[in-house]
């Protein structure tokens, strides 16, 4: 039993292995690498005369109002892309789990967004949103507008506008998990709910809704830490200067304009560090309102 115990653990560590061998290379290293750099100056192109400067950069970082100024954005921006992508993929899956029959073809419809490259998705949208795009002759000839809106110089425009297509980008994949929760619950509870004359609404609310918890708390922690690291979709339109009023700035393309652009890779570590700080931070409140009812 030993033996058969210490081969079975033997294949389990062989078959970890690829994983742990990508774990410590690519994301432990690079992540005691940045830890280094952030406490020092180096120029990209003579990372040789790297210096010391202690917490400098640091302090540069949290004293730096265009770092915070991509927080406010990408924040500005989460809190409208998390609501819509939620609500969205939620009334889908409730629809979706009562068709019985091509269930699949509309599943696979509603996901060809998500295979679709950020790229060639954003051609389209610019396409689309821009001032003499379809959308706004539209809302023209409906006078719901009165003039074309040039929303990439806007302050408070660009980043809703971003997250109703990040929307539209991405609502599949949460689709897609919610639905998998909602066809895993036990139709028992349901049945019995009936039995005592409970409507819908009660049975989303008293059944579904609260053991679909896990699934949620997964969707939401992962749209946090994915929506904070936006960078092709606003690098696609801003380039790295983030539009005029910095309204398209975010922490990576500030990241990567710092690092790329100016080479100042020490600095670009902090930012990047400083980043992971908020996204920790974000992620755990949002774990703590999630599980509030249940510690309670």
């Amino acid at each position: 039993m030993f033996k058969s115990f210490k081969r079975e653990s033997t294949w389990g560590y062989l078959f970890s292995l690829p994983w742990i061998v990508y774990f410590l290379v690519f994301l432990t290293y690079p992540m005691f690498l940045a830890v280094k750099m952030s406490f020092q100056t180096i120029n990209v192109i003579e990372p040789q005369k790297a210096q010391f400067v202690g917490f400098g950069n640091w302090i540069k970082g949290i004293q730096d109002p265009l770092f915070w100024q991509s927080i406010f954005n990408i924040i500005y921006n989460q809190s409208i892309f998390i609501f819509l992508t939620f609500v969205i993929s939620l009334g889908l899956a409730l629809l979706l789990k009562k068709i019985t029959k091509g269930s699949g073809i509309f599943r696979a419809i509603y996901f060809l967004p998500v295979v679709t490259s950020v790229a060639a998705a954003m051609i389209i949208f610019e396409f689309l949103a821009s001032p003499n795009g379809p959308v706004q002759h539209a809302l023209l000839q409906m006078n719901m507008l009165s003039d074309p809106v040039y929303w990439t110089f806007e302050k408070w425009l660009p980043m809703p506008i971003l997250a109703v297509f990040n929307s539209w980008k991405w609502f599949a994949i949460q689709m897609i998990i919610l639905l998998g929760g909602m066809l895993s619950i036990d139709r028992q509870l349901y049945e019995a709910a009936e039995v005592d004359g409970a409507n819908w609404w009660i049975q989303f609310w008293k059944i579904t809704l609260p053991l679909l918890k896990p699934q949620i708390l997964f969707v939401m922690t992962m749209n946090v830490i994915n929506g904070m690291q936006m960078f092709t979709e606003v690098f696609m339109i801003f380039d790295l200067q983030g539009g005029p009023h910095n309204s398209g700035l975010t922490p990576v393309l500030y990241l990567y304009k710092t690092g790329f652009d100016e080479m100042s890779m020490g600095y670009a570590s902090t930012i990047g560090l400083l980043l992971a700080i908020v996204i920790l931070i974000l992620t755990t409140i949002q774990w703590m309102l999630i599980n509030r009812n249940e510690d309670e």
